[in-house]
């Protein structure tokens, strides 16, 4: 384990497709690209496994866990999403939500009082669902247009209503997730005042000089930018605050697929480069390249390996020479980043997943020092 984070977990070789973390950082659910979510326990020290989550058909695309109602949803492949509430003989009890979606479930996230939570999903649609006392069933409101294709991410704003959607028609979106049977009518932003529900608030493009699919949203602590990645390897910063101005940085990076605020000014992406990376966002309107959350480690064979241990490598192991271990501590793509401690005011700690079934807790704040010498 390397000095610079806190822990590395092993689930396996299974890729880790989505994750999810309790209030109290002592559970957590996993979806090991399959159709079930496992959850675990770590108060004994190591991962117990409590329960398995076993109700959809097909892979489950993504996991939210509430911390203050300690509620799941999860969603799936199959079109559908369950919430998931814990029993007083700590039993997993699920209820199915209408979705009324005829394409698969792409993302799912709860709200930030957790009395609602947005399902995005390839029949472009964005499902807005919410607890019906009267009838005792989830239902949804839905958001459609002017979505032209998948949704591929989604983020609320602080304010419980706004809702940044991604998606692959190379647009962000910033609609109204007003739902009038649960929520007092709410105040202007510096969105926009006027709030129907699924009223589009603005849109951006992510085209202009190629562009790309929009992989992931997020939404700063204060609620006034709004940041996304791209599949052109871009990362992009809209501010409300001054018009509407869209800051874009294009990297020489491989494309990031996840991405979150971790201070007021700074980003934290991974993808593809099977590293965390920071992003800097300066006040003056420009996004930056900070640093890796890692240094390079040493190739244990000095880099080139001899025609002989190549062959017997092949020959024993059956790997071949075009097969090389990275110098990252993950060995495939990051699917998901996810805040473990702290708030998108302040990070301390957050957790990456990836392909290689490896979960990873990276220490932001030992790291603030050791960042400051690092470059991409």
């Amino acid at each position: 384990m390397s000095a610079s984070m806190t822990a590395i977990h092993k689930f396996g070789a299974t890729p880790i497709s989505c994750h999810a973390w309790s209030g109290s950082r002592s559970e957590l659910a996993l979806s090991h690209n399959s159709k079930d979510v496992t959850l675990y326990n770590s108060a004994g020290g190591g991962w117990e496994k409590t329960a398995l989550l076993d109700q959809h058909d097909l892979r489950v695309t993504g996991i939210d866990w509430a911390p203050k109602t300690n509620r799941i949803v999860t969603c799936s492949s199959d079109r559908n999403a369950y919430v998931w509430v814990q029993g007083a003989d700590k039993q997993w009890k699920h209820t199915l939500v209408l979705l009324r979606i005829n394409r698969a479930a792409t993302c799912v996230k709860w709200s930030p009082e957790e009395n609602k939570f947005a399902v995005g999903s390839g029949a472009k649609i964005i499902s807005v669902c919410y607890y019906e006392k009267d009838n005792d069933w989830w239902v949804a409101k839905h958001i459609k247009k002017p979505l032209k294709s998948t949704i591929t991410s989604l983020d609320w704003h602080p304010n419980n209503i706004l809702l940044a959607a991604g998606s692959s028609d190379f647009k962000v979106r910033v609609y109204s997730g007003f739902v009038k049977e649960i929520e007092p009518k709410p105040s202007a932003t510096a969105w926009g005042a006027r709030m129907p529900m699924g009223n589009l608030m603005i849109e951006f493009s992510n085209s202009p000089n190629g562009g790309g699919w929009v992989h992931d949203v997020s939404f700063s602590a204060d609620g006034m930018k709004l940041a996304w990645v791209g599949h052109d390897s871009s990362i992009s910063v809209a501010d409300a605050s001054k018009d509407m101005v869209v800051m874009k940085l294009r990297t020489e990076l491989l494309p990031m697929l996840t991405l979150t605020w971790i201070t007021p000014s700074t980003l934290l992406a991974a993808g593809h480069n099977c590293v965390p990376i920071t992003f800097n966002v300066d006040p003056s309107g420009t996004v930056s390249l900070g640093a890796r959350l890692e240094e390079d480690k040493k190739q244990e064979d000095g880099g080139v390996s001899s025609a002989r241990t190549l062959f017997q490598r092949k020959d024993k192991l059956g790997t071949s020479e075009m097969e090389t271990k990275l110098n990252t501590t993950h060995q495939n793509q990051i699917s998901e980043v996810r805040i473990h401690s702290g708030d998108k005011q302040s990070v301390s700690t957050v957790s990456t997943c990836a392909g290689d079934g490896k979960l990873v807790i990276w220490d932001i704040n030992s790291l603030a020092g050791k960042m400051k010498n690092l470059r991409i």
